[in-house]
């Protein structure tokens, strides 16, 4: 007899006002994006104020450098994320349809257009303020963990990016259309929790892996070493976890050429793996180049 786990009756809205006529919701994703922004926010603080962790002793921006720079990223996570999602998951629906890309509201991020974001954020906040680019960097990889790991749960909560089918105990019972595509033969349509297999690799593997490296390592003093490290492993984890995660509809339909090129071999090649597999080479140049000099 197949084992399965039920989906928690979890609702994604923690609560829900009426007001003017308009429904207002708080969502569990949108605290999760708060709640990790504020965690990343003060860890970034309290590495800023620790000034034994960086070269010579001396951080490389002010505290007050590091509220202007969250601003930035948060910027660069929004911009990017929704332009990422556009271009990599459904470029020939929003050709066709501008103005909804404008439409955040109604969903859409890509993690890898966020990330792209970011870079072009801190490139410019650095050159700006003639703040060292790589242990910005450095910076903004340690406290990027929290918000991967809220996120990713948040996912969960959602019944969204589900994995693919399986027949393992541990397989999860999803609500809506991951219980609709199994097909009309399968008895049980569960599948691996896939937004929890990121949570556990990207968030607390990673991130407790760089932030061995950056507090008990001294790796803060070899700038680059900490970004490349959390490019490589990032790359690596989703990487894996694409596996078992389902392909995006949007990714593998006919508005996306390259997505039905990719999957044309049933396991072929994810947008998720494309898109990673420059972080891996990335992240590992960034460490070898940092250690060499």
């Amino acid at each position: 007899m197949r084992v399965a786990i039920e989906f928690p009756p979890i609702s994604p809205e923690i609560f829900s006002i009426s007001l003017m006529g308009y429904d207002f919701a708080l969502r569990w994703y949108a605290l999760a994006y708060i709640i990790g922004i504020l965690i990343g926010w003060r860890m970034a603080l309290m590495a800023i104020k620790t000034a034994r962790l960086w070269p010579e002793n001396k951080a490389p921006m002010t505290t007050a450098q590091v509220e202007d720079l969250l601003t930035s990223v948060i910027l660069g996570v929004i911009v990017g994320g929704r332009i990422g999602y556009v271009v990599f998951y459904q470029p020939a629906y929003y050709l066709a349809h501008p103005l909804e890309a404008l439409m955040i509201w109604q969903g859409g991020m890509s993690f890898h257009g966020g990330l792209l974001g970011v870079v072009v954020a801190g490139l410019y906040f650095c050159t700006r303020n003639g703040v060292a680019k790589l242990q910005a960097a450095d910076m903004m990889a340690l406290a990027v963990a929290p918000g991967l790991l809220l996120g990713r749960i948040a996912n969960f909560i959602n019944a969204e990016l589900w994995g693919r089918q399986t027949d393992q105990p541990w397989g999860v019972i999803f609500p809506g259309d991951a219980a609709q595509n199994c097909g009309p033969l399968i008895e049980i349509c569960a599948r691996h929790p896939s937004q929890l297999y990121e949570a556990i690799l990207e968030g607390l593997v990673l991130g407790g892996f760089i932030l061995w490296l950056a507090w008990r390592r001294h790796a803060l003093k070899t700038p680059g070493v900490v970004m490349g490290t959390f490019f490589a492993g990032y790359g690596i984890a989703r990487f894996i976890v694409e596996f078992f995660r389902q392909p995006d509809a949007l990714f593998i339909s006919e508005g996306n050429p390259l997505g039905l090129a990719l999957q044309s071999n049933g396991y072929g090649f994810t947008m998720g793996q494309l898109l990673s597999f420059p972080m891996i080479l990335i992240g590992i140049w960034f460490i070898l180049r940092a250690r060499k000099e």
